[in-house]
Parts: structure tokens; sequence; C-alpha cells
């Protein structure tokens, strides 16, 4: 059987942490900033981890399963 490959979209979005939890940009905060107050834009440009629900769909797309 040949082996899995991972999802090159995915692997540009996604690093995984030392303590194996999956590390994720936020969405909107590429363009139409000038709406968005500074609070909420600084908050958009920290990386947070990818969500339980989402974990085994994110590991699959990075054939981690």
């Amino acid at each position: 059987m040949p082996k899995m490959k991972t999802n090159s979209g995915a692997k540009k979005r996604f690093a995984l942490t030392g303590t194996g939890k999956i590390k994720r940009k936020h969405a909107f905060h590429s363009h139409i900033l000038t709406k968005k107050s500074k609070k909420r834009k600084r908050n958009l440009c920290y990386s947070t981890t990818v969500n339980g629900a989402d974990m085994n769909q994110v590991k699959e797309l990075l054939a981690m399963k």
C-alpha cells in the first residue's frame, strides 16, 4: 500500500507544537482592515490551537492518522 500524501494546503497552514497540539493562524486578518478595531486586529495576529472537534480532520490532512 502506498504512503499517504500530506495535503499541500494544510502543511502551509498548520504547525505541530512540542506537546503534539496543532497550531493555526486566525482568519480575517489579510484585507479590509480599516473597518476593524485595533483591538480586533491585534487579537487576530496571534496564533492559536486547532479546536478538538476539528483535530481528527486536520490530522488526516497532515497524514498523521
